[in-house]
């Protein structure tokens, strides 16, 4: 967890982010982090090295039982273990991250296995993705850009999912609409709602912590892109 984390990692990401938004590419700064982590796990603060635990939650209780042949999209995949997750449950799995170092990284922790890791910017998602995907899992992701480009992450995370469509998002929430300090910038109410303007209708929503350790709140949001009859 990023609280967690020491000072000076904390400080490092705060300038490498700031740096990043300088110069108008807010999402570079994640491959730099990777390529200085070089091979160790432990210097990326959002790396666990399985998945997250509420996704294994909603796959348990949420998913559907047969998943063979639906399509899912992991956006932002890090080191892989959220997609590799999907995989074991059926999905036919597409996870993405913007860092080259990132994604080689996964190749190399599974090598055999049938997720298709791409490179991909969530900031210019590829046209064939558009309305592609039977379950998104967007987590953590959007939290760790700057909000002025908060609108058009949402509007490509929207964009990928099918008709009749799910997506499962896990994020940081704030109660105020007041600018948070960041990264990561957790989400408000007014932000989270920009979905259902974008044709997707909440099913459920879980408000939790991610520690005792913490009383920062986080959010599971379970959406649905409704079939038009």
């Amino acid at each position: 967890m990023f609280e967690q984390q020491p000072e000076h990692v904390r400080l490092h990401i705060k300038e490498l982010a700031t740096q990043a938004s300088e110069k108008s590419e807010p999402s570079a700064w994640f491959d730099v982090l990777y390529v200085e982590a070089k091979g160790d796990a432990a210097q990326i603060p959002w790396a666990k090295l399985a998945p997250h635990p509420y996704l294994q939650d909603w796959l348990t209780t949420h998913a559907p039982s047969a998943a063979q042949g639906l399509r899912a999209l992991v956006i932002g995949c890090g080191l892989g273990d959220d997609a590799e997750a999907l995989a074991k449950r059926g999905f036919e799995v597409t996870a993405f991250d913007i860092s080259p170092t990132a994604i080689a990284w996964c190749q190399q922790r599974f090598p055999d296995s049938t997720v298709n890791y791409v490179v991909a910017d969530l900031l210019a998602i590829p046209s064939q993705w558009h309305l592609a995907f039977d379950l998104v899992f967007e987590s953590r992701n959007i939290q760790a850009l700057p909000l002025n480009v908060r609108s058009k992450v949402i509007s490509s995370v929207a964009s990928v999912v099918a008709t009749d469509g799910t997506l499962l998002v896990i994020t940081r929430f704030r109660e105020t609409e007041a600018e948070p300090s960041g990264p990561p910038w957790a989400l408000s109410n007014s932000e989270l709602a920009q979905f259902e303007n974008l044709g997707l209708h909440q099913r459920e929503r879980l408000l939790f912590l991610a520690s005792q350790e913490t009383d920062v709140k986080h959010l599971r949001i379970e959406y649905h892109r409704k079939k038009i009859i």
